[in-house]
């Protein structure tokens, strides 16, 4: 509590620090205007000029940027919660009231204390050490003071004093820390600011997780099958098997690339080049490191607009990689553009046993719920589920967004 105390009390000296400047320059501009020398000793004319200099004090508070300190002023001395703000380029009026109010009244209450700790400190100091300093009258507050009972009744005023400043030191510094929050804190604007960007954070990490998803667990998928692959023919038949090995190296490097790049930006260790990202493009890449028997029908996607081909190769890449755990047999992966759609389809020839997964949920898992949100905000439809013994996914999107 003590120490609490001395901190709001070191903020409130601060606010009259701040308020010197003021009221210097306006003891001078009083004191030209009268043709006198400025004396800013003279109690009539401090409070004069202090109260003229308030509101010029309210139209800097407007203009300069006092934010950042009195923030760190209300955290660190007044123990005030005062939540961080967004950084915006541009300062809202809205913004710039509430400071300049907060700062009025930072320098007002602080001015006003400080002035009173820089009189009653040393008067207190003063009226207890009276009866030290010998048995002479002195001069107190126009008073003179004799020897004897005098000295004490005075000292007893002086620690009341103190005890009276202490006081409103405390009650000061308790108005201004339940002020600060209210007045540095967000602004509705800011906060709404805040919201969306707290949005956009989360949209782009789901997007990366999406994107995680289909890429490793494409790729585990690719080293799974391949590594059975290998480990079948590898006695009677080498070089397939350097094939499939050569295979798992390559989808094992690229899922260490893309978890290395999800990686670092969602710890946020700063500036990261920003990776390309496969399109339909990629689709005979994608189909030779799969390891699977693919039998394609692939038609002119030139006209297949970025957004729409970015999305189009994770579906494929998830519906492939459904394919390899799901089903048997050659994959037919079929992709057209037809009456301004962008036609998908990839299916098994026949389904695992009994303990196959996918053709026994037609809500899939994770990897079917990720490609239904694709499709979801392409606009577009989507059919996953076990047909004709296998497993097939058919998709149509759009080429262009309609209302």
């Amino acid at each position: 509590m003590r120490w609490n105390l001395l901190r709001r009390w070191a903020c409130l000296i601060l606010g009259g620090a701040l308020l010197m400047p003021y009221m210097m320059a306006g003891v001078l501009v009083a004191g030209l205007t009268r043709n006198e020398a400025p004396d800013l000793l003279l109690l009539p004319a401090q409070i004069g000029v202090f109260i003229a200099v308030l509101p010029v004090v309210a139209v800097t508070g407007l203009f300069l940027p006092v934010r950042g300190l009195e923030v760190n002023a209300a955290q660190g001395l007044l123990g005030a919660h005062v939540e961080t703000p967004v950084r915006q380029a541009r300062r809202s009026w809205q913004e710039r009231r509430r400071t300049a109010t907060w700062f009025t009244l930072h320098l007002a209450v602080g001015g006003v204390l400080s002035g009173f700790t820089l009189a009653v400190v040393p008067f207190t100091l003063f009226t207890l050490v009276l009866p030290l300093i010998g048995s002479a009258q002195h001069r107190l507050l126009g008073f003179e003071v004799e020897p004897g009972w005098p000295y004490v009744t005075w000292g007893l005023a002086g620690l009341a004093a103190l005890v009276a400043l202490v006081l409103l030191v405390a009650g000061g510094g308790a108005l201004l820390a339940r002020l600060a929050p209210a007045l540095l804190g967000p602004t509705p604007a800011e906060r709404l600011a805040a919201a969306e960007e707290h949005a956009r954070t989360l949209a782009e990490r789901n997007r990366l997780a999406r994107e995680l998803h289909d890429s490793v667990g494409h790729a585990l998928s690719v080293v799974t099958l391949q590594a059975a692959a290998a480990g079948r023919v590898l006695d009677r038949d080498p070089e397939t098997a350097r094939t499939a090995l050569a295979a798992i190296e390559q989808s094992a490097r690229a899922a260490l690339d893309d978890l290395d790049h999800v990686l670092g930006v969602l710890r946020e260790a700063g500036p990261r080049e920003a990776k390309p990202l496969a399109t339909l493009a990629d689709l005979d890449e994608l189909v030779a490191t799969s390891g699977a028997q693919v039998r394609r029908e692939v038609g002119d996607l030139s006209a297949v607009p970025a957004v729409v081909s970015r999305e189009a190769y994770r579906i494929v890449q998830e519906a492939l990689t459904n394919a390899i755990k799901h089903g048997q047999g050659p994959v037919r992966l079929a992709a057209a553009v037809q009456d301004d759609e962008l036609r998908l389809e990839v299916s098994n020839a026949r389904a695992h046993g009994p303990d196959n997964r996918g053709a026994g949920n037609r809500t899939g898992g994770r990897g079917v719920t990720g490609m239904r949100e694709r499709v979801r905000l392409l606009r577009g439809e989507l059919e996953a589920g076990p047909a004709e013994g296998g497993w097939t996914v058919s998709v149509r999107l759009p080429l262009r967004s309609s209302p």
